[in-house]
């Protein structure tokens, strides 16, 4: 299967401030959703595309594309022996759970119907 890219490199930022050169990366609706599931142990697409926000398999497609290509995920070989990958957080990604945790205390405090269970499915 060839490998997919989406070029990340200095042309695609929109400027060199850091909080917009982190949202070309993570600023969709879907991206950190799936780092949260990968954090949470999730690791194969059809577990991400089975998440309780529906993201749709294209989008899902690209993201982890995109995720791999910024070196904040990787793909490994299935645990199932199976041919299909799976992802798992490199280090970059894995520093992102502060931030995650973050937002998850921030939902908790300001956002009424959030849930302590975070991505338990």
């Amino acid at each position: 299967m060839p490998k997919k890219t989406i070029p990340h490199n200095r042309k695609t930022q929109r400027s060199s401030c850091p909080i917009s050169c982190t949202l070309d990366i993570l600023g969709d609706k879907w991206t950190l959703l799936i780092v949260r599931d990968m954090w949470m142990g999730y690791t194969r697409f059809k577990e991400f595309s089975a998440g309780p926000e529906g993201i749709p398999t294209n989008i899902l497609s690209e993201r982890l594309v995109r995720l791999v290509n910024s070196n904040i995920t990787e793909r490994v070989a299935s645990a199932d022996g199976s041919r299909h990958p799976a992802y798992q957080l490199t280090n970059k990604g894995k520093a992102l759970i502060p931030t995650l945790e973050s937002m998850i205390d921030w939902g908790l405090k300001w956002e009424d119907g959030a849930s302590k269970k975070v991505a338990k499915r």
